[in-house]
């Protein structure tokens, strides 16, 4: 498609982030290396397990970066896997004391789900983040109002209070579109979205107006995936997609279902949603041709 390249399997951005990672990275980062300083000495999950007196499900968490290292146990398991040098021992220690460092969102951790808590972590550090929605507008480009109506749609009953913290929490997550170093937002939206008067007209309206206007930025590509495409392409579910500076990162699917969301960073998972995603963007009217059709929509409601 013009003016829009399909991700490429081995490319990988070699250039370090202007910003820290955040401890979700860091916590990837390590997992990766452990996996490899395993792998490379010919150690077994099981003989790993059995040096820190953990399980081997334990030893799998850890090296996908969905559970946190302790700094004992990573000392241990760095001289079980040969490395000697108390220089590299004690900067990989280091980095897992950073990697159990609280991020910003942490703040909000009494309305922030366990299982979406990862997502903002990745974003943070993320060179580039694909997403497809089928319900509503991605939440990295939601107005406070909008997102004030899908946050009421599924909790209605809690606290205005919550409900703030809720909005506020998304809000905070859209500062990162603004950055100098803001990473490319490559969006996918289900027509149905469109149709969808969340909010209201009034809503509605605004939420498309500030759509058009991100669309905007030099960083910022919205396509809408027709009816057409998406009854024979749409995967149903949510899917971001997370590539990152770092090289030794793997990318990240992250799959949303109902009440909980699944993160994916092995080769094989992954390759099946960014052919997905790249399908449906291959099917879709081009980023000029979508602006068109959100004008149309926002005419509709305005």
């Amino acid at each position: 498609m013009p003016g829009i390249e399909p991700l490429q399997p081995s490319r990988k951005p070699t250039l370090a982030p202007v910003t820290p990672p955040s401890p979700t990275v860091l916590r990837l980062v390590l997992g990766t290396e452990l996996r490899r300083m395993r792998t490379q000495a010919g150690i077994t999950p099981d003989v790993a397990a059995a040096c820190i007196r953990c399980s081997t499900a334990k030893i799998s968490r850890m090296e996908t970066g969905h559970s946190p290292c302790k700094e004992r146990d990573a000392a241990d398991l760095l001289a079980l896997y040969g490395v000697t040098d108390p220089h590299r021992t004690a900067e990989f220690v280091d980095l897992v004391r950073k990697a159990g460092e609280r991020g910003w969102w942490r703040t909000y951790a009494d309305v922030l789900p366990d299982w979406f808590e990862p997502l903002v972590g990745l974003e943070e550090a993320a060179a580039s983040i694909r997403t497809y929605e089928s319900h509503y507008i991605p939440g990295l480009l939601q107005t406070s109002d909008y997102a004030r109506a899908v946050v009421r749609s599924g909790h209605a009953i809690e606290p205005e209070e919550t409900t703030r913290r809720r909005v506020e929490l998304r809000l905070k997550r859209q500062e990162l579109l603004h950055r100098g170093d803001a990473p490319k937002l490559w969006v996918l939206l289900d027509e149905a979205v469109l149709m969808r008067p969340t909010g209201g007209a009034r809503v509605m309206s605004a939420q498309l107006a500030h759509l058009l206007e991100m669309t905007e930025l030099p960083h910022v590509i919205v396509q809408v995936a027709p009816f057409a495409v998406t009854a024979h392409t749409s995967p149903g579910n949510g899917i971001t997609y997370l590539r990152f500076a770092m090289a030794q990162l793997p990318d990240v699917a992250y799959v949303e279902h109902l009440t909980n969301a699944t993160s994916v960073n092995k080769r094989e998972s992954t390759d099946e949603y960014r052919w997905i995603l790249d399908s449906l963007s291959a099917q879709s009217p081009n980023p000029v041709r979508s602006r068109d059709l959100l004008r149309l929509a926002l005419a509709r409601y305005s």
